[in-house]
């Protein structure tokens, strides 16, 4: 059976759920920060849920020598500081006999030679069926050389009836350059639907709900386009400074770190039209467009549509917090942007001329992720003798942390006077559906053990992206007459610059 016939049960209209099939999971850096905060407590979850497959084998792979009992109380320990739920004993000690670990250097062939022959071992004792999923949860330097040992090996080609499947981290890539690059590498050995690339934003209730609240409610859809709509805001703030990322920080920045992936993903679910189907490649084809129709910048855009800026010494929650250039190993002369504010445009006919505000930044005063979408106001005319100025309605999709969604709209304070003010309706998922919301990496690697891709970002969606970022990073570094890199306190809301950006639109921010 192919795996195209294995991807995709939605569009024959199985079912609305994926199912996931039985399978080891072979985890690269399984002692690094991913694998203990994320990974294996997600798996947990799923366990904990009841919805892993009876038969799966969780493989760790690093370099460090560990026996499997040392791993298990090593992950045991991780997942009771980082599980969403509190880790039950007997459903742990049901779980962590599944993990394993496999002690290799990432470049040692003969390592993977006794990985395989371990996998199959597995297969027998556990019921995995032949199937694999390769989760690079490393630094993208060790990508190539796990891509060329896993070919070496044959873990990459599944028998006949199985399935072989690989998980990239992000970022994929620096520029559109190495995207490709890195794309070559892996599909050397993988095909495009063995390929999963992981954005954890995807994973997040709310921006999955983002399909469904557009094209499940007959009120929003016939308004969601350049006729009703100003504008869209897109916001990912954080209290957090750099912490100790310092070293990938520095070569990349806000806009390579945050705005290539995650914030462009969002913007691609906000502005896609009505897929065919449900579909992986339905979606994923209609989000394509979109990154397609963006407009590119040119230098002299770059210089007036986006705003770079860096956080300088100030306050978070009333305590004292030091400049980017003074945390550790930052180049005290550091050019690197933790804050970046973008005008785009969508040269399509559903948003043309529809401006799409995009802002993310590090040491701002609140954490939060949000898309608003703000409505066109009604005409002023029938409440001129008032002389009350009516605001706009505005929608906003909360993605975290307070996943859900409000609609700001007109009402007449009571009285009899005739007043009106803006109310909220308000719904949140822990509230309305009576349970949190899992994480993200529990939805991606169900999807991933199901087949199911629609939440992971493929080949041409990656280089397209960083087609349209390559542009404002090489205006970044022009050698003469460069934007300026703005800086802002630590505790405020960005550089003046940013608020600017929107106010010569006679527009501003939307406060989280």
């Amino acid at each position: 059976m192919s795996e195209k016939h294995l991807a995709n049960p939605l569009r024959e209209g199985l079912s609305t759920k994926a199912v996931p099939q039985p399978c080891a999971v072979v985890i690269f850096g399984a002692t690094g920060d991913l694998t203990h905060r994320k990974l294996v407590p997600a798996l947990y979850n799923i366990a904990a849920d009841g919805e892993l497959p009876p038969a799966v084998a969780v493989v760790g792979f690093a370099r460090r020598p560990k026996t499997d009992d040392e791993f298990r109380k090593e992950m045991e320990e991780a997942t009771r500081k980082f599980s969403r739920q509190t880790v039950r004993d007997e459903i742990w000690e049901g779980f962590a006999k599944s993990l394993y670990y496999h002690q290799s250097e990432f470049g040692d062939e003969a390592g993977y030679q006794k990985l395989a022959a371990r996998l199959d071992r597995l297969d027998k004792e556990s019921g995995t069926r032949g199937n694999r999923l390769f989760y690079f949860a490393t630094s993208p330097e060790q990508f190539e050389t796990i891509v060329e040992n896993l070919k070496k090996a044959g873990l990459n080609k599944a028998r006949e009836g199985s399935w072989a499947r690989v998980i990239l981290e992000k970022p994929f890539g620096t520029d559109l350059n190495s995207a490709r690059h890195l794309n070559r590498v892996v599909q050397s050995a993988f095909s495009e639907d063995q390929t999963y690339r992981i954005d954890h934003f995807l994973g997040k209730e709310t921006a999955q709900n983002i399909l469904v609240l557009r094209f499940a409610n007959a009120i929003f859809e016939p308004l969601w386009n350049t006729r009703y709509i100003d504008h869209v805001q897109i916001t990912a703030a954080e209290t957090l400074g750099v912490e100790n990322r310092a070293g990938y920080y520095e070569s990349a920045g806000a806009l390579r770190d945050m705005v290539q992936n995650h914030l462009l993903q969002l913007l691609c679910l906000v502005g896609m039209e009505p897929p065919t189907d449900l579909g992986a490649d339905s979606i994923r084809d209609e989000k394509v467009k979109v990154v397609r129709s963006l407009r590119r910048f040119t230098e002299a855009e770059v210089k007036t549509q986006v705003v770079r800026g860096q956080y300088a010494q100030g306050a978070i929650n009333g305590q004292a917090v030091a400049a980017y250039r003074a945390e550790n190993g930052v180049d005290p002369k550091s050019q690197t942007e933790t804050y970046v504010a973008l005008r785009i445009l969508v040269d399509n006919w559903r948003w043309a001329d529809v401006p799409i505000y995009v802002r993310v930044g590090k040491r701002l005063p609140k954490s939060g992720t949000e898309i608003s979408v703000h409505f066109k106001k009604a005409p002023q005319v029938l409440f001129n003798r008032e002389s009350q100025a009516l605001d706009q309605n505005v929608l906003v999709i909360r993605i975290q942390p307070d996943e859900g969604i409000s609609l700001r709209m007109q009402a007449k304070v009571p009285g009899t006077s005739f007043r009106i003010e803006s109310v909220k309706m308000d719904f949140h998922y822990g509230t309305s559906f009576g349970k949190a919301s899992p994480e993200a990496y529990e939805r991606l690697l169900l999807d991933a053990m199901a087949g199911d891709a629609t939440l992971f970002a493929r080949r041409d969606e990656v280089e397209r992206a960083w087609a349209f970022i390559d542009a404002i990073e090489e205006a970044w570094v022009a050698k003469e007459d460069a934007p300026k890199l703005c800086t802002y306190p630590a505790g405020s809301w960005g550089p003046e610059e940013a608020d600017e950006l929107l106010a010569r639109d006679g527009r501003r921010w939307r406060r989280l």
